[in-house]
């Protein structure tokens, strides 16, 4: 039996989407939709089978599922196989289902998958090397690779409450050798290949290893489970078995991982885009498609980004000679902002707090105003920490962690402190924006707490997501956030900036095989921000391409998108309501986000 909130949810989705996908009879619809709430419950199943990390991440890791909680995910060339294997057989599987038969949220969630099955399906068939389904080239990078993500993960979102957890964690931690080795393992095959990070990727991620290698007592993996199990009042020694472990298997794995890079740094080019990698041109495609969910080619991506950067400079013009700067181009004059110490924090941990302060404060002032937009409000908590110092050097400048399902973890907004002055506090609010509420949080948040299937409220979308997020701190613009702070809407401003320039660095180095060198240029030019966090994010771009493309046309399709609606609904247009029919429905491809934002229109017009 549904309680009462899953009773208007699923009701308020019904209204919003009921003629989507055409009318049938009640008896197909129901055979149809029947078949595909089995199917997407069965691969929701079966991702939690093969992931047992997903299933902590979302906290099922409880009851038939304990298990889970002592192992990591695989990543074996045996795994990878498996993988291409399944995604061919659920996409025959979703196929066989008659789609004319299906209607409202059914339709969304069967053309929502069946995106993800068929690019997935297309990259897994043409490209053998890096990561399954395209759009990461690199198995080992300054941002991916277990060595990079899994400390942070286990010391996050591996809860420890009992002796078993405690217990579990050990094992994961002896398992992370054997994950470790198993990239190595793929990586080493990409090489053979010729898919070889560039030079400036190798050296990062060397750093960042040799960072990570240390005395077993002085490693935060070791640090994690001793703290945490004494905090829980967990019996027994935990730092001695775990710097066993440490020493034992885990250090090993990063030796052969760094010299795995060491062997094949001298092979490595400088050249930062994929044009060089076999099929490098169809390969950088998939990933806008992938990433974008639309057919823009890279020519069209860099133009939108050139016309938005310009209407971008003529606003922050206007702004920029009210606050007495005058001189130079907008990204000259950004720069000089930036440079000014009088809005930096200290760059030591003390101001470091005081930033996180500011920003717990930011979330809590925007919280009070989102009823006035919203109907629907996330129930989970968000915290805001800081990115771990032993990956800052090559880690984005913020990201966010969904909470879990069963409530037990928040949702968590990263931010990279590596150097106060790359957030002066006029930068600051925007990207709080972006990353917390209302952005990815409330998104997030939300999609996990609808009346969805488990498989939709566990999906990310880039384009759909961080169009979202993007779309966030412009509505917190039209809020009135920034009455009264004209460099605050600087800020706004140099955000948007720097996503336009996205769409011109990536293009650039992907398809016209601009260096490194220029797409920092370009990038701080641009956008205006520090050389230091250009460089960080045009070597992100490197090896996530097409990524850093939907961010900006995401948010194009939802202003266009609301406009279309404004438009054709006048008094009858309900800002609330526009955000409910397209947040309660989960994350989708931008085609499908179309055809649910008809469909409001369509029932606010009945």
């Amino acid at each position: 039996m549904q309680n009462r909130r899953q009773l208007l949810l699923s009701a308020g989705a019904l209204a919003v989407l009921g003629g989507y996908g055409g009318k049938v009879s009640a008896a197909q619809a129901a055979g149809a939709a029947g078949q595909l709430d089995s199917f997407l419950d069965k691969i929701f199943q079966q991702a939690l089978d093969d992931s047992p990390q997903l299933a902590t991440s979302l906290g099922l890791d409880k009851g038939d599922r304990a298990k889970a909680k002592f192992s990591l995910d695989g990543a074996s060339l045996a795994d990878k196989a498996k993988d291409k294997a399944l995604n061919t057989r659920q996409l025959a599987e979703l196929k066989a289902i008659d789609r004319s038969q299906l209607s409202g949220m059914a339709a969304v969630n069967y053309d929502s998958v069946l995106f993800n099955l068929e690019t997935n399906e297309a990259a897994n068939r043409q490209f053998d090397y890096g990561y399954l389904g395209g759009g990461q080239p690199y198995m080992v990078s300054q941002l991916n690779g277990a060595y990079q993500s899994t400390p942070d993960w286990l010391d996050n979102q591996h809860r420890i409450e009992t002796k078993e957890d405690a217990d579990a964690y050990l094992s994961r931690l002896a398992d992370f050798g054997r994950v470790m080795d198993e990239e190595t393992e793929r990586a080493r095959k990409d090489i053979a290949a010729g898919v070889v990070p560039p030079d400036f990727v190798i050296d990062r991620a060397l750093t960042q290893m040799r960072g990570l290698l240390t005395q077993p007592e002085a490693s935060t993996l070791v640090a994690s489970v001793a703290r945490r199990a004494k905090e829980k009042g967990v019996s027994g020694d935990y730092a001695g078995p775990a710097a066993k472990i440490y020493a034992e298997k885990v250090a090993p794995a990063i030796e052969r991982q760094i010299a795995l890079l060491e062997a094949a740094r001298p092979q490595a080019v400088h050249d930062a885009g994929v044009w060089r990698l076999k099929d490098g041109e169809a390969y950088y495609a998939q990933a806008l498609l992938s990433s974008t969910t639309t057919k823009l080619s890279p020519d069209e991506i860099h133009n939108i980004g050139l016309e938005q950067a310009k209407a971008l400079e003529a606003r922050a013009d206007v702004l920029l000679r009210g606050e007495g700067l005058t001189q130079g181009s907008v990204g000259e004059r950004i720069q000089a902002l930036y440079k000014d110490t009088r809005y930096h924090y200290p760059n030591d941990d003390a101001g470091k707090e005081k930033m996180l302060a500011d920003m717990n404060g930011m979330v809590e002032a925007m919280s009070k105003r989102l009823p006035q937009y919203f109907g629907a409000l996330p129930k989970a908590p968000l915290q805001i920490k800081r990115v771990p110092k032993f990956i800052e050097a090559g880690a984005p400048g913020g990201y966010y962690n969904q909470p879990s399902l069963d409530g037990s973890r928040p949702g968590i907004y990263w931010i990279n402190l590596r150097d106060s002055a790359e957030y002066p506090r006029w930068a600051l609010p925007t990207i709080t924006y972006h990353e917390g509420v209302p952005g990815h949080h409330l998104q997030l948040s939300l999609q996990q707490e609808a009346d969805l299937p488990m498989i939709r409220r566990a999906s990310f979308i880039s384009a759909y997501g961080e169009g979202w997020g993007l779309y966030a701190e412009e509505l917190a613009r039209e809020m009135g956030v920034y009455e009264g702070d004209p460099r605050g809407e600087i800020g706004y401003i140099q955000s948007s900036l720097f996503r336009a320039a996205r769409l011109v660095v990536d293009t650039g180095m992907h398809a016209k095989r601009w260096s490194r060198e220029k797409a920092i240029e370009t990038m701080h030019a641009i956008s205006g921000t520090p050389v230091t966090a250009s460089t960080t994010e045009i070597e992100r771009y490197v090896v996530w391409p097409g990524q850093a493309c939907s961010y900006m046309i995401g948010k194009l399709e939802w202003l266009r998108l609301r406009e279309r609606a404004k438009a054709a609904l006048g008094g009858r247009f309900d800002i609330r309501k526009f955000h409910d029919a397209g947040l309660l429905s989960g994350a989708m491809p931008l085609t499908v986000l179309e055809a649910v934002v008809d469909q409001y229109v369509a029932s606010a017009r009945a």
